[in-house]
């Protein structure tokens, strides 16, 4: 497989690889993925007839990005480890562009099914930034310097949420439109300005038989002191996607929510994290290890999902939102400590195969929530039952808990075996 090599005609070679150019990338990146979030559901019900209809093709086309997403991840996390970050961002940004714009064109279901597919295919961009902050930070910053992407990550849904709700109050289209130029606009700033990350010294060739998705993923479950984790990704991972794929629908169809209500709330998601990722983080790190942060994280979000599926009225989400503060560090959290664990020439290997596990756990995600949703659509607004979704991620968390819990506590007894049987809590 050739990749494009993107070299800008005057593009300065000298310019040092640092945080604030990822951390702008990501925030253009997040931005416009952030406009679509609260209209693509309302979007795919135009196209549709029902509520039911509407959640299956919405199941649908969520579905379809994540597929090829989980095919791709690899091999783009395996091409950045050899060819470089910069590139493969790159190729990213465009099919960003083109899946934006075409969807605002999209006259069928069919149609936005086939762009997501394609889209899903060109891009892993959150996998390839958190490789581009491994190569320029030390492995016992990781857990701060993900943190601030993730900032990035909240700030970018604080801003897109809102634009896009307002935006499609106006017109559906038109936050697709705005969201593909916003992609553009990272291509320009990636081709002219972003530096390259990952010198030639830490590159290796290219390795067909390194980039299967199920050897990428056994390889990630095989790996020294973080293997296990893989399966706390696993459930985390699916609770958080199940949570994505239902939260639109589910607030329309309990609390008759539009897109203008649910930009807010998922902007109010976006001011959490980034609250959190962006100032807290590092002062909770000085306080708590890596490992116990991640287990209170686990609780937060475990009581969360349950308390959104009881929610009886609008405002309660929001009310939940603000207090499931710690939930915003498990991502990061676990993250480092997997990243810590591998070596310095193969990050963006091992954390594309993350990705390729959270694409993975993306395509299992549309096969439940659709269904589950389309259960009770039927339902009158402000049943509890209409939280199902909710309440199956509570239980995926739940499970995440438990199994880093035991995994923290094995890893304990290995470094230090006089704690063996002590019950001292994982830190």
């Amino acid at each position: 497989m050739t990749l494009i090599r993107f070299e800008p005609f005057g593009a300065r070679r000298d310019r040092t690889a640092a945080m604030p150019f990822i951390m702008l990338t990501t925030l253009i990146d997040m931005v416009a993925i952030g406009l679509i979030v609260p209209v693509l559901p309302a979007l795919v019900g135009v196209l549709t007839g029902s509520q039911a209809d509407q959640a299956f093709w919405y199941g649908a086309v969520t579905f379809a990005f994540s597929f090829a997403n989980f095919f791709s991840s690899p091999i783009l996390g395996a091409l950045s480890d050899s060819r470089g970050r910069r590139p493969v961002l790159l190729v990213g940004f465009c099919g960003l562009a083109l899946s934006f714009f075409a969807t605002a064109l999209a006259t069928a279901v069919w149609m936005l099914i086939a762009v997501r597919l394609v889209s899903g295919a060109m891009q892993s961009n959150l996998a390839i930034a958190n490789a581009y902050v491994a190569d320029i930070t030390p492995p016992d910053a990781r857990a701060r310097r993900f943190g601030m992407l993730g900032a990035m990550f909240g700030v970018g849904f604080i801003l897109g949420p809102v634009m896009g709700g307002l935006l499609g109050a106006i017109d559906l289209q038109l936050p697709f439109f705005v969201a593909g130029s916003l992609a553009l606009l990272n291509l320009l700033y990636g081709y002219f300005v972003l530096p390259e990350s990952l010198p030639q010294a830490r590159r290796h060739a290219f390795n067909w038989k390194a980039i299967n998705p199920v050897a990428s993923l056994r390889g990630l479950a095989q790996m020294k002191g973080a293997g296990p984790l893989v399966a706390v990704v696993a459930c985390s991972g699916l609770a958080q996607f199940v949570l994505y794929t239902s939260w639109v629908l589910y607030t329309t169809f309990k609390f008759g929510w539009g897109p203008l209500e649910n930009g807010w709330s998922l902007a109010a998601v976006g001011v959490v994290s980034a609250v959190v990722q962006g100032l807290l983080l590092g002062r909770l790190l000085k306080r708590f290890s890596p490992q116990r942060l991640a287990v209170l994280g686990l609780v937060s979000s475990t009581l969360a999902y349950a308390l959104w599926g009881a929610a009886s009225q609008g405002w309660m989400m929001f009310a939940v939102i603000f207090i499931n503060l710690l939930g915003a560090t498990v991502s990061a959290t676990i993250q480092s400590i997997i990243s810590g664990a591998a070596s310095a020439r193969n990050q963006g290997q091992v954390l594309g195969a993350v990705s390729g596990l959270n694409s993975l756990m993306a395509v299992l995600a549309p096969l439940i929530s659709a269904p589950l949703l389309a259960m009770v659509s039927h339902l009158s607004k402000g049943d509890w039952r209409l939280g199902a979704p909710l309440y199956f991620c509570a239980l995926l968390q739940a499970s995440a808990l438990l199994l880093a819990v035991t995994h923290f506590r094995r890893e304990r007894r290995l470094r230090n075996p006089a704690v063996s049987g002590s019950g001292t809590r994982p830190g």
